[in-house]
């Protein structure tokens, strides 16, 4: 929910911070993650969300669309064991409200948070694009994400109670981020709020936004410096042009005032249907909403450093094989499945990219074993590599 007071100022701060780019580079294999976002889920999610209903506070709509979200989650790989759900009440009012919370964790800094988040409650009508755009982009990252290593760990996080006043998120930072002991450590909130552009015009940019807030204002450099980093990414790795703008009027605010690191993406040209009866599909461009997930979806590989060297990005069907049993105690099995080159190898990659062992197989039977013994406990990725196909899987040694 946002009300535009776009002015000059726009303009003045791009020229301020465009000197301050963070130097980034293309990396495929990001881009191989991002060119497996679907527009079919994009639009399948849009028009699910549509068919939910008005989803407020007190409404059966707003607990079937928490159930709906926690479905999609698990339909992609993630368990229960991996949601926290966070409830509260407000206004004096009896009925509960909940944010899902789907937590991700980093292999190198696991107890440091990339936050992807945006509401999924609405007021006025079924919300479509205000914000089932934003929720559609962060359950596409999700689901692009969830077999990927990053250093940092991930928090998807869908609020509710932002329409009636950022209700969600203040009850998550003041309950969960500072009750946690040490309080939690949050390397960036990202958040995506209306994205789902204008049926009709031409939607080809996205605002990036920015911590331009006095109070307190001790964020706004490293801000500004990773909403350059989310420009360069948009650039990177979807079609879309950015407009550098700043933060307000959303759940990112209520980190912002708790002195977060924040940054978000909000559409350039902007709804009229907001908040209304109207707010549905039709009135969206749902190709536009496609670009911006793409673009969230190679942000979020970047702020959460996923290392392009032990990335299991499966780029063509991988026949099959597998490596059991997983977890390993003793004996990795390597199942060549219906894969017809029997000459191969099989390298074991630690988590910062580095070979720690290699064996060769000539005319390999269907299933070779390799001792896994001396190598230390940990998560680890797998890789047969033949003349013509790289098949890469992550491995837990216990």
């Amino acid at each position: 929910m946002k009300i535009n007071y776009k002015s000059i100022f726009f303009l003045l701060i791009t020229l301020f911070s465009i000197n301050s780019s963070f130097s980034q580079t293309f990396i495929q294999d990001y881009a191989d993650v991002v060119n497996q976002c679907s527009q079919t889920n994009i639009t399948t999610s849009l028009t699910q969300f549509e068919a939910l209903g008005m989803k407020r506070r007190g409404t059966s709509s707003l607990q079937n669309t928490l159930s709906w979200l926690k479905n999609k989650y698990l339909s992609y790989g993630y368990t229960a064991t991996q949601f926290q759900e966070d409830s509260y009440t407000y206004n004096g009012s009896t009925a509960t409200c909940k944010n899902l919370i789907v937590t991700k964790i980093g292999t190198l800094y696991p107890n440091t948070f990339v936050i992807v988040c945006g509401h999924y409650d609405s007021i006025g009508g079924t919300g479509t694009n205000d914000n089932g755009s934003g929720i559609a982009s962060i359950l596409e990252t999700a689901r692009l994400l969830q077999n990927i290593p990053t250093a940092y760990s991930i928090k998807f996080i869908n609020f509710s109670g932002e329409e009636d006043g950022l209700f969600g998120s203040q009850h998550y930072v003041s309950s969960v981020v500072n009750a946690t002991n040490p309080k939690m450590d949050i390397r960036l909130v990202f958040n995506l709020d209306e994205v789902g552009g204008v049926a009709g015009l031409m939607n080809n940019t996205i605002t990036c936004e920015r911590d331009n807030n006095n109070n307190p204002s001790t964020n706004n450099a490293m801000s500004t410096t990773m909403t350059n980093q989310l420009m360069n990414c948009v650039s990177l790795y979807s079609p879309l042009n950015t407009l550098l703008s700043f933060a307000y009027s959303s759940d990112y605010m209520s980190f912002q005032s708790n002195n977060e690191i924040i940054t978000g993406f909000f559409e350039t040209n902007e709804t009229t249907h907001k908040h209304t009866s109207t707010d549905f599909l039709i009135n969206m461009d749902p190709v536009y909403n496609y670009n911006v997930a793409k673009a969230t979806i190679g942000a979020t590989l970047h702020f959460a450093q996923a290392n392009p060297s032990s990335m299991a990005v499966t780029k063509v069907n991988d026949f099959g094989v597998s490596f059991f049993p997983n977890p390993i105690k003793d004996t990795l099995n390597i199942n060549l499945g219906s894969l017809s080159e029997t000459d191969y190898t099989f390298s074991i990659l630690n988590f910062e990219g580095k070979e720690v062992m290699k064996v060769a197989f000539t005319n390999a039977k269907l299933i070779e074993s390799v001792a896994v013994s001396s190598l230390s406990k940990g998560i680890y990725l797998g890789v047969l590599q033949t003349d013509s196909q790289r098949i890469s899987k992550k491995i837990v040694i216990e």
